[in-house]
């Protein structure tokens, strides 16, 4: 890959922004995703159901007509109190699998079969977490139940496509410095979690983006369906 495509959801803040520079500043020709349209950027609401496909087609349009890797970052990590009424949790575990799990599975399905009518190889890079793990707190099982379901997908990607030269990685951050991290470390007492962390801080983005970048551009195939932690030590499998 010369000047490889690659889409990244969720590239306008946080890791998948820092992913997309890192990307950029390797030669990458990255089409930006955010969630409202932007010079540059392709706004898709991935908690609408038709959602992905339309992102999907509008990056491939501006790749060219051919994407050489899918970065599945974008994500939603809100609060779903167990006591909250019976419809408003559930309406909350359903908005954050289908933007979390079910958006990346349908872009993962688009891309496999892209590659597939092709006749050539590709990779996905799935930006998960810790918590597909340990899971996370009371507040936040729909979280951990989409990146747990996120990298049981991606290891079936991994097993069933790696023939044909499609390749599966997967990167686990625990605790990273980004907005949506923020809000939550606060509420769960801010520095008080660090001492969960034996390197004695959190994560930064241009660090889960080096590893992205590694598994976009530099991982060898014999590596597909790794997955990859970095979360200081917090959690050890």
């Amino acid at each position: 890959m010369e000047t490889p495509a690659i889409l990244v959801t969720g590239s306008t803040r946080g890791i998948g922004a820092a992913l997309a520079e890192a990307l950029a500043a390797r030669g990458a020709a990255i089409i930006r995703h955010g969630r409202s349209s932007a010079p540059g950027v392709v706004g898709a609401d991935l908690g609408a159901p038709a959602a992905a496909e339309m992102l999907w087609e509008q990056a491939l349009d501006m790749a060219g007509g051919a994407i050489d890797v899918l970065v599945n970052n974008a994500g939603l990590f809100a609060a779903n109190p167990i006591d909250a009424s019976d419809i408003a949790w559930l309406d909350g575990w359903e908005e954050t699998l289908r933007i979390n799990l079910t958006s990346a599975a349908q872009l993962s399905r688009l891309a496999v079969r892209h590659w597939q009518a092709r006749g050539v190889a590709g990779r996905i890079v799935h930006i998960a977490s810790r918590a597909a793990y340990r899971g996370d707190s009371p507040a936040h099982w729909h979280y951990a139940a989409a990146k747990g379901g996120m990298i049981a997908m991606h290891k079936t990607i991994a097993r069933g496509y790696a023939a044909q030269g499609i390749l599966s990685f997967a990167v686990t951050p625990g605790f990273t410095n980004t907005d949506m991290a923020g809000d939550y470390l606060a509420s769960r007492g801010g520095a008080g979690l660090l001492a969960d962390i034996p390197l004695g801080r959190v994560a930064t983005p241009e660090e889960i983006a080096a590893i992205g970048v590694f598994c976009a551009l530099d991982a060898p195939p014999s590596m597909t369906g790794a997955v990859i932690d970095a979360n200081g030590a917090s959690f050890v499998r």
